[in-house]
């Protein structure tokens, strides 16, 4: 059987030119993508890398590959992450590792913002499985519930809780996380403003007119869809 996701990752190492700063993201296509790209180091390309997951950060230090700080750039060149769900436009929900603050931060920072995955994220519509994830201040958990909740009354908002240990998931910035689940969509691009005007809401798992490109692996080959 095909592996889509390590098809979608070769796809996306055609992108990578000499002498790039290349973001990565979390995830097993991500995973694909170093390989192939380490491959690319040795056969003499300059890269040199930065990412916003710890796991790929492990992977890359045991290959060896060299990694940059996110705080000491302004600008990169190309930045490639899944997501749970993307559209046709290319607007993409990211709602499993609870890092999207620093997702969202390296695909703003990228000249080119990279969607990668196979071809069942490819969808005309979200799915109402899956939540808008809410990073938010740990002092406004109680005053953000009651205010998304007045403002989309179709919304339920669902503390993340930690699976290991007593109390709420805590991200690498201090923060909970609390997912948004609609019973319906409200118009998509008015829900990131929204949220973001409510004080202590951090950041939002929707990339919304982000992303330049997309490369879905399917079983009749590979398409590389532009916004």
């Amino acid at each position: 059987m095909t592996d889509l996701k390590k098809l979608a990752a070769q796809k996306a190492a055609t992108l990578v030119k000499d002498k790039t700063v290349v973001g990565l993201g979390a995830g097993s296509t991500i995973a694909h993508l170093v390989d192939f790209l380490n491959a690319s180091l040795q056969s003499g390309l300059d890269l040199q890398f930065v990412t916003s997951s710890f796991s790929t950060l492990q992977l890359l230090h045991t290959k060896k590959l060299p990694v940059l700080q996110t705080e000491f750039l302004s600008q990169i060149d190309i930045y490639f992450d899944g997501c749970d769900q993307m559209d046709r436009q290319l607007n993409a929900l990211k709602s499993g590792g609870g890092i999207h603050t620093q997702e969202k931060l390296l695909a703003a920072m990228a000249k080119e913002f990279v969607l990668i995955g196979d071809e069942t994220k490819l969808v005309e519509s979200f799915d109402l499985k899956y939540p808008v994830v809410l990073e938010i201040l740990p002092q406004s958990a109680a005053f953000v519930s009651r205010k998304i909740e007045e403002i989309f009354q179709v919304a339920k908002m669902v503390m993340r809780m930690n699976d290991k240990k007593d109390g709420p998931v805590i991200t690498e910035n201090g923060n909970y996380l609390v997912d948004a689940y609609f019973e319906s969509w409200p118009e998509i691009q008015s829900i990131n403003p929204i949220f973001k005007n409510v004080p202590g809401i951090v950041e939002t798992s929707l990339f919304y007119s982000m992303a330049t490109k997309a490369i879905v692996a399917g079983n009749e080959g590979v398409v590389v869809l532009e916004s």
